[in-house]
């Protein structure tokens, strides 16, 4: 039997979060996870994450503003990806792909429609490596969600830990992946509002981008009326899979509270989102482990253990690297796409079978 072949892939994503761009290396056959190499995150000047604030949500360009923000986002991820591996002694030749997310301004799969902007041609021809990008596309015409896409790669690093278990990314928007007792079935889906509600009132009301450590959050106190009246959004009934545009619950009850109420309840808002995501999955998790930003954040750690009552923790603490997961999981779909391996399926997207996805730009000169 042929042994399968290991690729070197650099993985690349720009979250909802907006706060710049994550690069990892992985080498991996599509199934297993051989090595993880570097990562690194680089992020975007103020006015740039201004510029990508400002044309979320857009359906159309008739301004142009788009393709300007576009040909702008892509040139980062270049001039990232270069310095990167100048930084680490990388050639071109010793990458076989990379995985190219772009950034998503609006997702409406219920109209089939997800707009991840960026050229993964540009990418391919000013680094002469093949690069990989419109990962979401296929699934959301087949008739998917179209997110969350990660859900195969915390199957792959979680091959050897008790199960069930559940992976809680907590971007802008939280996300969940419960792997089930075989280490096989994947259900995933949006659990609601990860650190965009909390980062957009905090930045709206103080000008900085975040409840840094928790800390207004603390100082305040939860709005019981309010959490309740956010709480009754349909979106907690309805089953998985599902997701979520950023914007989904921006227009939130939260005007007249105070910065630090505010934050209290935004807070405990997205807690509480996580735990009614519970109904949803097929056996109770033994164990969440928390990616993304979020868990930076003690005071919403402290609500989540508070809510969920199993243990609930960093994923570093069963060695995984949390702020460059997303990235090495764009890395590793990039390879399972090259090689035609599902990176959906009907549990974690909807989607009518498993779905492999991505739109392939080879270098110039190369095929």
């Amino acid at each position: 039997m042929t042994e399968a072949r290991t690729y070197t892939a650099l993985g690349l994503m720009s979250g909802t979060s907006m706060d710049g761009i994550d690069i990892a290396l992985l080498r991996t056959d599509g199934e297993r996870v051989e090595s993880h190499g570097p990562s690194a995150t680089y992020p975007y000047e103020p006015d740039f994450r201004n510029r990508l604030r400002a044309i979320l949500g857009r359906t159309t360009d008739k301004d142009g503003a788009i393709e300007a923000v576009a040909l702008d986002l892509s040139s980062k991820h270049v001039a990232v990806v270069r310095e990167f591996m100048t930084t680490h002694g990388l050639r071109p030749e010793d990458v076989d792909l990379i995985g190219f997310h772009g950034h998503t301004i609006t997702h409406m799969p219920e109209r089939k429609l997800t707009w991840q902007i960026g050229y993964g041609e540009m990418l391919a021809e000013m680094l002469g490596i093949e690069t990989v990008a419109g990962f979401r596309t296929q699934d959301v015409v087949a008739g998917g969600q179209g997110a969350p896409l990660a859900p195969v790669y915390h199957r792959a690093l979680a091959r050897d830990l008790p199960k069930p278990l559940a992976v809680l990314n907590l971007g802008g928007v939280g996300n969940v992946t419960w792997i089930g007792p075989d280490g096989t079935e994947l259900v995933a889906f949006d659990t609601g509002p990860g650190n965009a509600l909390i980062d957009d009132w905090v930045l709206r009301l103080t000008g900085q981008p975040q409840d840094t450590n928790g800390a207004l959050a603390r100082r305040g106190a939860v709005d019981a009326e309010i959490l309740s009246i956010m709480l009754a959004h349909p979106y907690f009934e309805r089953p998985g899979p599902k997701s979520l545009d950023r914007e989904a619950f921006a227009s939130v009850p939260t005007a007249q509270l105070t910065l630090e109420d505010g934050a209290a309840t935004l807070t405990a808002f997205t807690a509480e989102a996580v735990a009614r995501s519970r109904r949803h999955l097929p056996a109770s998790p033994r164990r969440w482990l928390v990616c993304g930003g979020g868990r930076h954040n003690p005071v919403l750690m402290d609500a989540l253990r508070q809510a969920l009552d199993v243990p609930v923790d960093p994923v570093e603490a069963v060695g995984w690297q949390g702020d460059a997961l997303e990235a090495q999981a764009f890395a590793f779909l990039a390879v399972r796409c090259k090689l035609g391996l599902p990176i959906s399926y009907p549990g974690t997207t909807g989607c009518p079978r498993p779905l492999t996805g991505g739109r392939f730009h080879p270098p110039q000169g190369r095929s």
